[in-house]
């Protein structure tokens, strides 16, 4: 197996831990509370976005009274800065109309698929795997850690470490975890908008191994 990853030029977990002075199990505690916060983070959208349906231009304040209950039956501690951190992080906040026009790497050219796994139960590995960049500063500037994470297993089955946000990053990650998976038939890619995921390049790929296509949906 090393033969052939260095073959495909991938480096190890291991190498890229290393490379940070991390331990690989201090890289998966890290990764797995990333991934429980993300888990809850898409929960708290969830409920605010049903309560926006009949009210919305609801503001923080006024949505953490009367969500309180709905946070405490889905077991969700939330309170006003963290709901505000988190609608915020998702553009969701009820801003003045002149802000309205700013734009993220989601506005492109390119197709957006729907979100086709909202209403999924995830019973086995290799059925929905999540793609994410995440952000790891250095002494050096930023390096951008492009993950594929199975979403029932929770492991990581494809990475890239990479100096840029470009689309290559992404791609290698994806390559990586297609050559090492055993079996990915009615396999779904779910990930965000940004432009990596939607470009022609991205989804050909999945296209040409049989891999449905999901996408969060936009945010208003």
């Amino acid at each position: 197996m090393k033969a052939k990853e260095k073959a495909k030029g991938f480096a190890s977990l291991t190498t890229i831990t290393n490379c940070f002075g991390h331990k690989r199990n201090a890289f998966y505690k890290y990764k797995n509370r990333a991934d429980k916060r993300l888990k809850q983070e898409q929960h708290i959208i969830e409920i605010v976005k049903k309560r926006r349906k009949s009210l919305p231009r609801e503001g923080v304040r006024k949505l953490t009274k009367s969500l309180d209950d709905d946070f405490i039956k889905a077991n969700l501690k939330v309170g006003r800065d963290t709901l505000f951190n988190v609608l915020r992080k998702h553009q969701m906040l009820t801003l003045r109309k002149k802000y309205s026009s700013r734009t993220t790497n989601s506005y492109h050219r390119f197709y957006k698929y729907n979100n086709i796994i909202k209403d999924v139960e995830v019973t086995r590995p290799n059925q929905v795997w999540v793609s994410d960049i995440t952000y790891i500063r250095t002494v050096k500037g930023f390096c951008y850690l492009a993950l594929i994470t199975d979403m029932y297993s929770r492991k990581i089955v494809g990475y890239d470490l990479s100096d840029s946000l470009e689309l290559n990053g992404c791609v290698r990650a994806l390559k990586k975890a297609l050559y090492q998976a055993k079996n990915t038939k009615g396999l779904i890619h779910h990930s965000d908008r940004g432009i990596q995921y939607c470009s022609n390049v991205y989804t050909q790929i999945l296209k040409r191994n049989k891999v449905e296509i999901s996408m969060t949906e936009e945010n208003h």
